[in-house]
C-alpha cells in the first residue's frame, strides 16, 4: 500500500477511535458516578477525585470496543462509497487494505496494557478512598442535619440539629469513649465551626458544656466553656483518610502477580484475582480480535460497489455485542471457577480464527484451469464448415 494512502486510512480510523471512545466512556463514567456518589458528594468536593479514579479503568475496558466500532464505521463508509472497489482495482490485496487498521489495533493493545497495569491501579485507589469517605460519612459537608453518625467503630457519636453554612452548625452533640482514661464524654455546643487541616478536621465549639463520667466509679463532672476545640477523624485538606486495606485492582503489575501465592489459599480471593487477571491481560488484547472481526464482516458481507451498506451496520452491532458478552462472562463465570478462563480464551481465539479465515478466503483468488479439450474444440470451431 502506498505510504500516503496508509497514513490517510490510519488517521481516519484513529480519529474515529477517539470519537467513539469519548462517546462510550463519558456515559459509562457519569452513570457509575451517579450510582455510587450521593448528591452531597458535590458539596464535599469528591466528584473530581472520583472522576479521576474511575476514568482509566473505564478507558481500558472500552478501548477494544471503540477500535472495533471505529473500524467498522470507517470501512462501512468506504464500502458504501465504492472506495473498496477502487483499492481492489489498484491491485491491493485484502491484507494490504486491512493493514492500517491492524497496525492501529496493535498500538491500542499496547496502550490498553499500560492503562490496565499501571494507570488504572494507581488511580483506582483514589476512587476507593472516595467511596470510603462516602460510606463512612468522613466528610463534614456530607453530614445531614437531625441524624446520628458514628465514627471510629462506634467510639464517637455526632449529632447536628441544623446547618447555617456548609461549615457552621447549630446545636451540636458529641459522645465519645476513652478506653485509656476509662471515661465517657458528652459534649454539647450552641455553635460549631468545622475547620480542615492537613490530617483531619478541627471543630471549634462555642457556648457549651462537657459532661465526663467515669466508667469505673460512675462519678460525673460537668464543666461549661465559652470556646473549645476537638479533633474528628474526617477528611482533611491534604488527602483523603486512610482505609487500612487495598484491593487486588489497586496493585501494580509486579505486586499483582506476586499476590497470586496469597490468593490461592482462599477460593473467594482466588476468584477475584482470576477475574482481575483476565481483565488486565485479556481485555486489552480484544482490541486486535474485534478489529479483525469488523474487517471480516464488512469486507465479506458488504457490497464493494457501494449499492448497499448493510455490512457496516452488522459489524457495528456485532462488535459491541461480542465485547459486552466477554465482559459479562468474565465478571460472572471467573468468580465461580477460574477454569472458565480456558473457555473465554477459546472463544477469543475462535473470534480471531474465524475472522482470519474470512479475510484469507477473500484474499485467495481461484487459479484458472487449463482445459485442453475445450481449447482444441474451440480451435476446430474457428474454421468454417464447407457447404454440401
Amino acid at each position: 500500500m502506498p505510504r500516503l494512502l496508509f497514513r490517510y486510512l490510519f488517521k481516519r480510523i484513529g480519529f474515529g477511535v477517539l470519537i467513539v471512545q469519548f462517546a462510550l466512556s463519558i456515559p459509562v463514567v457519569l452513570s457509575y458516578l451517579l450510582y455510587q456518589l450521593p448528591p452531597a458528594a458535590v458539596r464535599g468536593g469528591l466528584v473530581i477525585p472520583a472522576l479521576i479514579g474511575v476514568t482509566p479503568t473505564v478507558a481500558y475496558v472500552t478501548l477494544p470496543m471503540a477500535v472495533g466500532v471505529a473500524t467498522a464505521l470507517e470501512f462501512g463508509r468506504m464500502s458504501s462509497e465504492g472506495m473498496i472497489a477502487v483499492l481492489y482495482a489498484l491491485r491491493l490485496s485484502v491484507w494490504a487494505i486491512c493493514r492500517p487498521a491492524l497496525v492501529l489495533a496493535a498500538g491500542v493493545v499496547v496502550l490498553g496494557y499500560l492503562l490496565a497495569n499501571f494507570a488504572a491501579p494507581y488511580y483506582s485507589s483514589g476512587m476507593q478512598d472516595v467511596l470510603n469517605v462516602v460510606r463512612n460519612s468522613l466528610n463534614h459537608r456530607m453530614l445531614d442535619a437531625a441524624r446520628f453518625y458514628t465514627f471510629d467503630n462506634g467510639v464517637k457519636t455526632l449529632y447536628i440539629e441544623r446547618w447555617e453554612t456548609p461549615d457552621l452548625a447549630v446545636n451540636l452533640f458529641v459522645r465519645q469513649l476513652s478506653i485509656e482514661k476509662m471515661q465517657e464524654e458528652t459534649v454539647t455546643a450552641a455553635r460549631a465551626e468545622f475547620r480542615r487541616n492537613e490530617s483531619g478536621v478541627i471543630v471549634a465549639l462555642s457556648n457549651g458544656s462537657i459532661q465526663t463520667r467515669s466508667l469505673t466509679t460512675g462519678d460525673v463532672r460537668i464543666a461549661n466553656f465559652d470556646e473549645y476545640a476537638m479533633a474528628l477523624p474526617m477528611q482533611g485538606s491534604a488527602s483523603l483518610p486512610d482505609r487500612g486495606w487495598r484491593g487486588v485492582y489497586e496493585l501494580s503489575a509486579g505486586t499483582f502477580l506476586a499476590n497470586y501465592a496469597a490468593a490461592r489459599g482462599d477460593p473467594r480471593q482466588l476468584g477475584e484475582w482470576t477475574a482481575e487477571a483476565a481483565k488486565r491481560f485479556g481485555v486489552p488484547a480484544l482490541a486486535f480480535a474485534h478489529t479483525l472481526l469488523a474487517l471480516a464482516l464488512v469486507l465479506t458481507f458488504g457490497n464493494i460497489t457501494g449499492r448497499r451498506g448493510a455490512a457496516g451496520g452488522l459489524a457495528t452491532i456485532a462488535v459491541p455485542a461480542v465485547h459486552i458478552g466477554f465482559l459479562v462472562a468474565l465478571e460472572s463465570l471467573l468468580r465461580i471457577n477460574g477454569l472458565f478462563v480456558l473457555l473465554l480464551a477459546a472463544l477469543a481465539l475462535a473470534e480471531v480464527g474465524v475472522s482470519v479465515w474470512l479475510l484469507a478466503r477473500l484474499n485467495r483468488s481461484p487459479k484458472p484451469k487449463r482445459l485442453l479439450g475445450q481449447r482444441a474444440s474451440s480451435a476446430r470451431d474457428a474454421y468454417a464448415t464447407p457447404l454440401a
